[in-house]
């Protein structure tokens, strides 16, 4: 990706802070969004009734691959996954993060709402649990909160790529 792309920290940041001067409530989600599909869109409706912008973090390719969803994964790259989404009504922005956790990015960005989905949860403290919601303490630190949206059952990328393939 180039510097000029809409998808970087930098630019993104310039913008929450004219949201924030303006008193706007920033709430930020992060994932693959490989195929977009219903669960995935009214999960980040429901995300953006939280606040008043909603910022998606989007894991890059090579994240992905380090997800290890599979070796056909991802299936859209970086640059398509994130113009699809920043094309949905409820997204404000849309930050392309390479690392394996996106808690650098909630630390540059300091949401005042961090939101993730039914298998997260927000209670979780142990760090080591598969439950536990990376950014959590540091968002609470800085005074925001933390939630999770229940998932929609019958929708997930790994049951569309299976349908598909004629699983």
């Amino acid at each position: 990706m180039t510097s000029t792309s809409p998808f970087t920290a930098t630019a993104v940041i310039e913008q929450i802070t004219r949201w924030r001067a303006a008193g706007e409530k920033i709430v930020f989600t992060n994932g693959v969004f490989d195929i977009l599909h219903r669960g995935h869109v009214t999960y980040l409706g429901a995300a953006k009734a939280l606040g008043d912008r909603l910022i998606v973090g989007l894991n890059a390719d090579a994240s992905v691959k380090r997800l290890n969803k599979g070796p056909e994964r991802p299936i859209h790259d970086q640059e398509a996954r994130a113009i699809v989404l920043a094309a949905l009504r409820c997204v404000d922005a849309v930050v392309i993060f390479d690392e394996d956790t996106p808690l650098q990015l909630i630390e540059a960005l300091e949401p005042d709402v961090l939101v993730k989905g039914g298998d997260y949860d927000p209670h979780e403290t142990d760090t080591s649990s598969p439950r536990y919601m990376v950014g959590s303490r540091e968002t609470r630190e800085r005074g925001g909160s933390v939630h999770s949206i229940p998932v929609v059952e019958g929708y997930s990328t790994t049951k569309a790529i299976q349908q598909l393939k004629g699983k």
